[in-house]
């Protein structure tokens, strides 16, 4: 069942629920209400009889009954009898004695009394009297009051089915209108295919739960098209940078075996057949690399990651590797609280990305020193790695983070442009952004930014 039929159906069964109850309530009210007016209306015609046969003394029996019949409205099957102490009938016979003696005494004893036998309504009244003491006893059926409660009822139930069906209408058209952009937003989804991963759905301007699920359905396809993207970058590199190396290895070495030659010659064969190893060694380690970040990139589990604390991790691994005073800290500012230190990220997906850029730095500065600049506060990280190397031409620098693009000045350094693209996808999978500033020939300051 569609969502929209089942909110339709919520809404129209808890109203229809809560008029039922309301109606119920009514009912039992007016029900009461009427019972209660009848049961006045008996004790009202139990006294105008006292007054009727007892105060009258004058009148006869006969004569009073016509005028009571005249002047009041008679009852359906009414009945009205007068006990005295013996609880005999007296001024209208009883042959059937209507009442027993219980009921009789009852009356007596309670002065006055209410009760319902059946569908009968009865009033009891005990009359002091000059001519003695009575039990007035009056008795009838409230036919039209039965009648109008009966009405209500059948009023009621066809108001009930009534409400119903128009607050199923009326709540299916609210709900088809309030899920309309979730219609809308299963429409795009249905247009995303593994070849088109960079469509992104609407997610409008509201603020409301349809614009978070599009929002977080975009950061998926992000997540998604950034992981076929290393995919096929590991597919295309694997296959383009190993061929080369291993062909030209292969070559040199046949070349080598084809005829004899001078020992001058093979050191040659064996040196360039070196370079060759090596350049095959950096190819299979970034390989290598862009393997275990497309992994943790599918599967990566976020925590959060201090990155003053990998920072200092950073410099005692680079300062064993290119010695002391190699790879600088600076800590410039710091927030009060350490949890603005905290991103959250995968650690080893970050200690690849900025061992990208510190790598880089050494490699293109011929193993200078570099500096790293740690600057927080409570809304943002930054952190800088400033090399002093050959730098980047102006107009590469949008290039750099492009796969297997190398800029025009490196070409005598080894490399395959995987690293700083790798870590480009990096920093934006933890929401961070990351610039290039750069001085041909003096330096090259890469700022990583997170916003806390």
């Amino acid at each position: 069942m569609k969502i929209k039929n089942r909110l339709s159906l919520y809404f129209t069964a808890i109203s229809a629920i809560v008029l039922l109850i309301v109606q119920v309530v009514i009912c039992i009210t007016f029900n009461s209400l009427v019972k209660s007016n009848f049961y006045d209306n008996l004790t009202y015609r139990a006294y105008v009889a006292a007054q009727l046969y007892l105060e009258a003394d004058e009148i006869s029996a006969d004569s009073l009954s016509h005028v009571r019949q005249r002047y009041l409205k008679p009852l359906s099957n009414e009945v009205v009898r007068f006990y005295d102490d013996k609880n005999a009938a007296t001024f209208i016979n009883d042959k059937n004695q209507f009442w027993t003696s219980p009921v009789i005494d009852a009356v007596r004893k309670h002065k006055k009394m209410e009760f319902a036998e059946g569908s009968r309504q009865s009033v009891g009244i005990y009359y002091y009297d000059n001519q003695g003491n009575f039990v007035i006893l009056v008795s009838a059926i409230d036919n039209q009051g039965n009648k109008r409660t009966k009405d209500l009822i059948e009023s009621m139930a066809i108001l009930l089915i009534s409400v119903t069906v128009v607050l199923f209408i009326t709540s299916r058209w609210f709900a088809q209108k309030a899920l309309e952009p979730i219609d809308k937003v299963i429409k795009q989804m249905r247009q995303v295919r593994a070849g088109n991963l960079s469509l992104r759905v609407d997610e409008g301007t509201g603020k409301d739960e349809i614009s978070a699920l599009a929002h977080n359905f975009n950061q998926l396809l992000e997540h998604l098209e950034n992981a076929f993207e290393l995919q096929q970058t590991f597919v295309i590199n694997a296959s383009h940078e190993l061929r080369t190396p291993i062909t030209t290895i292969i070559g040199e070495i046949e070349i080598a075996l084809h005829k004899l030659r001078s020992n001058a010659e093979y050191e040659q064969v064996l040196h360039s057949v070196l370079t060759d190893a090596e350049r095959l060694n950096e190819t299979i380690t970034s390989l290598l690399e862009l393997a275990n970040v497309d992994m943790n990139y599918t599967q990566a589990a976020f925590k959060p990651v201090a990155i003053d604390e990998l920072i200092w991790e950073l410099n005692d691994y680079w300062s064993a590797k290119q010695g002391k005073g190699m790879f600088n800290v600076n800590v410039l500012t710091l927030p009060d609280d350490h949890e603005k230190l905290q991103v959250l990220a995968n650690k080893s997906l970050l200690t690849i990305a900025f061992n990208n850029i510190i790598g880089n730095a050494f490699k293109f500065s011929e193993n200078k020193p570099v500096q790293c600049d740690l600057i927080a506060d409570n809304k943002s990280i930054v952190v800088k790695i400033t090399d002093q190397g050959i730098g980047i031409m102006p107009d590469e620098i949008g290039k750099i983070f492009e796969s297997f693009y190398r800029g025009t000045n490196v070409k005598s350094y080894q490399g395959n442009g995987i690293g700083l693209y790798v870590t480009s996808k990096i920093i934006g999978l933890f929401n961070g952004t990351i610039t290039v500033n750069s001085v041909p020939l003096e330096s090259t300051t890469i700022k990583v930014q997170f916003i806390t």
